[in-house]
Order: C-alpha cells, then structure tokens, then sequence
C-alpha cells in the first residue's frame, strides 16, 4: 500500500522518514518529492509498504505525528 506523506518539515531526509515508518513493518520504498531545479522538499513524500495492515496501523498511528514542529498527515495515496 502506498502512502502519502504531506506538510513534512522541509529538512526531513528520506533516510529520517523511512526510521519513523520502520517500527511499523517492512518498507518497500520511500520517497521524499523534490523540485526540479532546485533539488529542495517539497514537503511531502510517499512510503509504500506491502502489508496493507502494517500500512495502515502506521497512517492511523502517525497521522498527526509532531515531527520537528510539523504536524505530518498520512493518508492513502490515490494512486
């Protein structure tokens, strides 16, 4: 199941983002969106994870989530 990770602090590394979902199950891939021309955040970012309940415990869980001062959302990506 692939997430959609939005309102990420602008500084959060892909590595970051992968060790908050880790506790929850096994990431396939993990993806923070970047702009073209000048390689910055966009502030959001995708994590896929193959067993759609560990997927979902950690939506439900870190949706909300106070990550350095951002409240990160979570959601299924409509993909």
């Amino acid at each position: 199941m692939k997430l959609l990770v939005r309102n990420l602090p602008r500084t959060t590394s892909e590595e970051e983002l992968h060790a908050l979902f880790e506790p929850y199950g096994t990431i396939q891939s993990c993806t923070i969106v970047t702009d073209k021309e000048t390689g910055l955040s966009k502030g959001f970012g995708f994590v896929t994870m193959p067993k759609p309940g560990e997927a979902k415990a950690a939506a439900k869980t870190l949706n909300g989530y106070d990550l350095a001062g951002s409240k990160i959302r979570v959601k299924k990506a409509d993909t």
